[in-house]
Formats: C-alpha cells, structure tokens, sequence
C-alpha cells in the first residue's frame, strides 16, 4: 500500500501527474466505508520495522550520549566540577541527524523519524544551555555573583532566562534547519515549542520574580497557544480533505497547542487546586462541552484529549459530592468513556450538526464533510 507522502513523492519526482494523484485519491476515498477527514489519519507506523529501528536507534542515542558524558568527565569538560558535560547532548544530536539523513531522508520512516526530531532538536538545547552554563561557572562564584548576583536573586533570575532564551533561539534555528532538510512534519511543531520558549524566557526576563509573575505567565502561555492553535488551521486550512503531508503538521501543532490553551484556562480559572466544588465542577464540564464544540468543528480531537484529566476530576468531584463515595470513580470513568465512545461513533454526523449552520466563508476554512467528493488537493 502507498502513503499518502510517497504519492507526493512520485508527482514531485514526475512519475505521475498531480490530476492522477487526486484521481487515485478519490478512487480509494471512495472505497472506504468512513472519510479521510473524520479518522484524522496521520503517519507514525509502516511497519512493525518502524517499533524496530526505533528502539535501536534510542539505544543507540542513549549510547552516545553516555559516552559523550564520560568523556566530558574524563577531560574536564563540564559544569561545576562533576556536573554534566555539553559532550553528552552534541553526541547525541550529530548521532540522530546522521541517522534521519538515512532512515528519514531515504527510507522515509514514520516513527524513527519523529524520535531522532526530538532527538536532534532537545539535544540541541541541552548543548547551548550546558555550554551556557560551564561559560557562567568558569567565572568562579565571586566573579558571578558581582556581576550576576546569586541564581536566586531578582537578576541572577533575569540572567538565567536570557541564557534559556538563547538555548531555545538556537532550538528553533535547528529545528528550521531540519525541516528544510528532512520535511518531517512533527519539526514545525518542534519549533514552535522553542519559539514558545523564547517569548516565555524572554517574559520571565522582562518582569521577573514578583508575586504576579505566575498569572501573567499563565495568560501568556494561553495567548501563545492561541497563536499556535491559528497556525496550525493554517495548515489545516491548506489541506481540507487531510490527504497531503500538511495535515500532519496541523496534527502536531494542533497537539501542541492544546495543552498550551487547556491548562492555562483551568488554572487562571482556580480549578487545579485539588478540589472542586460544584459550581466549579459545572463550570469545568462546560467549558469541556465548549472545547468539544471547537474540537468537532475543526475536526481535531486533540483538545478533548488534553482536557480529559480536568473533566474526570471535576465529574469525580461532583459525584462525592452527591454522596456517591465509593464509586466516584467508577461512575465518572463510565460517564466519560462511555460520552467518548459515542462521540467516536457518531463524530460525522456529530460534525455536520455543528458545521452546517456555519457561515459559508467559515466552512470553506474547515475540513470538508462531504466523503464522496472530496477537494482536490495539490502535492505537498
């Protein structure tokens, strides 16, 4: 069976024309009993060689890393006399770049390739920071802490973030770098966590320690998921029948963006505390009605997922609260899992109900709901 990439392979390589693609998509579309747009297919395995070349490649970069480590100690090269050694991460990201040239650049697979992208970007980040931080420590503790202050203080605290700045900054230049190499769509969502980073780093530096500094970060962080969440409908709205290399982007970043949106909402709103009373128990499950609402209009099931502990909290809570003690949560793991299932198996129809009435000029930016016809759509 061909993927979907290896079709946008082989009209980029001249094989076969675009129209045939499209033409060949629309035939198989049409075989199948649900659409493309509601399954949210997106690659991760080829095979079970897939689950193969990815535990050896871990123990590979484990490896690496671990000798890279020794060798740090055994030169002198680390952090604060016995710390850790930049060694170690710049083994590891040359390791996983050297491998993605073969087994993503030539053999193109799914799994391997999204680990050595974690691989290559954190060990990157790890690099610059343990190489900012032996810099810092070279200067000797009186030296650091007339100019800096000590790593508690208001501008020790600003001087850290500024360096994880950096570390972030040259995250992101790597990540580019990667995509532009390799293509692998979980890189952009890569990098837009380090662009996160920089911005948040960058907000830390900018106010400081004060006891607001929690809640504007939170809000922050919300703002920036937004951001996310909008690139990513970019990318969705490029491919709306979900059948090119673009919507695997948008899965990442979608994935990406949810936890960013999610967890600030609950928090600013007070529902993480470790209790919740009734009325915060309603609020949650609205608001987990409302994100199942976005969620089934743009077709991405990450937002559920990633507001799934706030609602099982909340559910479990409202139940203890109606007396139902022992089987709190039993009762909210069969309300909850039993609402997903059916949601699952009516999410088309669910879709339509939500999407139909919407405005013309917005429906065109939304997956399509017509399995029988789908958009033609251009090789990615």
């Amino acid at each position: 069976m061909y993927s979907q990439n290896e079709i946008d392979e082989a009209v980029a390589a001249g094989a076969i024309s675009a129209s045939s693609a499209d033409a060949l998509r629309t035939f198989v579309e049409g075989q199948r009993s649900t659409s493309v747009p509601d399954e949210e297919n997106f690659r991760l395995l080829t095979g079970f060689n897939d689950i193969f070349v990815s535990i050896a490649a871990a123990i590979l970069l484990v490896a690496v890393g671990w000798i890279g480590q020794s060798i740090g100690q055994s030169t002198g090269i680390v952090v604060d006399r016995g710390g850790p050694s930049f060694l170690g991460p710049l083994a590891i990201a040359g390791t996983a770049w050297a491998l993605a040239l073969f087994f993503t650049a030539r053999r193109r697979m799914a799994l391997p390739s999204i680990l050595l992208v974690f691989a290559f970007v954190g060990a990157v980040f790890a690099t610059v920071a343990l190489v900012e931080a032996q810099i810092m420590f070279s200067m000797g503790e009186q030296e650091l802490a007339q100019r800096y202050g000590d790593s508690n203080s208001d501008a020790g605290k600003v001087m850290v973030a500024i360096l994880g700045s950096i570390a972030f900054a040259v995250s992101a230049a790597a990540a580019w770098f990667h995509w532009r190499t390799f293509r692998v769509p979980v890189t952009v969502a890569a990098g837009a966590a380090a662009a996160s980073g920089i911005a948040l780093a960058l907000l830390f530096a900018a106010i400081g320690d004060t006891s607001y500094t929690r809640d504007v970060a939170l809000g922050f962080v919300l703002v920036l998921g937004i951001a996310v969440f909008l690139f990513a409908m970019r990318w969705d709205g490029s491919d709306r029948t979900r059948t090119t290399r673009r919507s695997d982007v948008a899965f990442w970043l979608h994935l990406l963006a949810a936890p960013m949106i999610v967890h600030p909402v609950f928090s600013l709103l007070g529902l993480n505390d470790g209790s919740a009373s009734i009325a915060e128990g309603v609020v949650v499950i609205a608001l987990y009605v409302a994100l199942g609402i976005t969620a089934l209009a743009i077709d991405r099931r990450a937002l559920l997922v990633s507001a799934l502990a706030y609602v099982l909290f909340a559910l479990q809570s409202l139940f203890r609260e109606f007396g139902a003690v022992e089987l709190n949560v039993a009762l909210t793991a069969l309300v909850i899992g039993s609402a997903l299932l059916s949601l699952s198996a009516f999410w088309h129809q669910a879709r339509s109900a939500i999407v139909s009435p919407l405005p013309q000029s917005l429906r065109l930016r939304l997956p399509v709901l017509d399995r029988a016809a789908p958009i033609p759509q251009p090789a990615a």
